[in-house]
């Protein structure tokens, strides 16, 4: 049995929730403290110890919605916020003016930060700017709209440290994907050269073989040994390609960084693109030439496909038209703005007038089949045929108008 390739995703974000979780318990024991040390100086000091014991409860039981994303719903996060607000907002009423106005800390101090520091890490920089933000403001309403220096301090620095937190959540988040889609792109790329390797030691050697006996013995088996050869071609051109169709491409920037990802796809997926080079090299055989470039040629899947259509309809023509000993060459060139694909062939041509005539007789190969696609696609088919030095088609799709 083949060894199955396993791609390992890392994720950026675990240890900051574990990270966030130490720091909940930590503030939440330093809070209780310095009420401890300072409870002789509220003018309420049972406010603020039923507040801080409802602070310790809240902190004990919810510490696992805060080990990952996924327990840390936006709920959640409304909740864990409303409990610091609330606790700011109390200061006044269980502490003396005295101490407030002097820059005395909030009866959660600390413990807040960790409330803002969740939204950073659940939901980037625009969510921690969200919390921090009412945060802000219970911390200005508590002292009367006058907050001290110290006060603004460390507002602004929670702001600030919360919003670069994020900021940073979302850039390692984008980073975290695209090495995840390198390492799948890694592994379907090991698992190609193993069944090409598969491939090449059986099937391809058989065809050879076949070709080769075929030749030797004429007659019948000549015929069966031409076909060999062809499909033995016809494989070699899928297994170089990569026997799979790595064609529809997506594009996020979304997150911070650009990630760029040929994913696996079936051609005939609804939506995205699709490289053209995979739907062409099928056509690829012994009398058949490809020729395409190193890079992905990306279409619209519509486009791409009527685009492969008019040059089977254009190799049809070729095997009826120009003879069997005839070649035929495909050319792919991928100009930006457009994408241009040349089939041409060493037939006898096809003389002046004859394409008006079979028009005019019903026949419609080139008009239908190779103009009519073209023109449906916002693109032109051009020919150009001299008797005795065979045909060339020539099909430019505008890239802009392609749906």
């Amino acid at each position: 049995m083949a060894k199955r390739e396993r791609v390992v995703r890392m994720s950026v974000e675990q240890p900051l929730w574990r990270a966030l979780t130490a720091y909940r318990l930590l503030t939440m024991v330093y809070a209780v403290a310095l009420f401890g040390f300072a409870y002789q100086r509220f003018d309420r000091p049972k406010v603020a110890a039923g507040y801080l014991a409802c602070l310790a409860v809240w902190t004990l039981v919810t510490h696992r919605r805060v080990a990952n994303a996924a327990s840390c719903t936006k709920g959640f996060l409304g909740a864990d916020l409303t409990v610091a607000i609330v606790g700011v907002l109390l200061t006044p009423i269980a502490d003396t003016h005295e101490r407030i106005a002097a820059g005395g800390p909030t009866l959660p101090s600390i413990w807040t930060a960790g409330s803002v520091l969740a939204f950073a890490i659940k939901g980037g920089w625009r969510w921690a700017g969200f919390a921090s933000t009412f945060v802000a403001a219970a911390n200005v309403i508590v002292h009367g709209g006058n907050p001290t220096r110290d006060t603004l301090h460390n507002v602004l620095l929670v702001w600030v440290a919360s919003i670069a937190i994020g900021y940073v959540v979302e850039v390692a988040r984008a980073s975290e994907a695209t090495l995840a889609r390198a390492l799948e792109i890694e592994a379907a790329t090991r698992e190609r050269e193993r069944l090409a390797r598969d491939i090449h030691d059986g099937v391809l050697q058989v065809l050879a073989m076949v070709q080769r006996r075929g030749t030797e013995l004429g007659g019948e088996a000549a015929e069966l040994g031409r076909m060999a050869g062809e499909q033995e071609v016809a494989l070699r051109t899928l297994v170089s390609s990569g026997l799979v169709h790595t064609s529809r491409i997506s594009r996020d920037g979304s997150l911070g960084a650009l990630v760029d990802a040929y994913e696996v796809d079936e051609p005939g997926a609804d939506g995205g693109e699709l490289d053209l080079r995979t739907l062409l090299a099928p056509h690829a055989g012994s009398r058949v030439s490809f020729a395409e470039p190193g890079t992905p040629v990306p279409l619209p899947v519509p486009a791409a496909k009527e685009l492969a259509a008019a040059v089977g309809a254009a190799l049809d023509n070729v095997r009826r038209h120009a003879g069997e000993g005839a070649r035929a060459w495909i050319l792919v060139e991928d100009w930006g703005d457009e994408v241009i694909v040349t089939v041409r062939d060493d037939g006898p041509g096809i003389p002046a007038g004859r394409l008006d005539q079979a028009e005019g007789e019903g026949r419609m190969g080139v008009a239908l089949s190779i103009r009519g696609r073209l023109r449906d696609l916002g693109g032109t088919a051009e020919l150009v045929s001299v008797p005795g030095q065979g045909t060339e088609v020539e099909l430019k799709v505008p890239r802009g108008r392609t749906q």
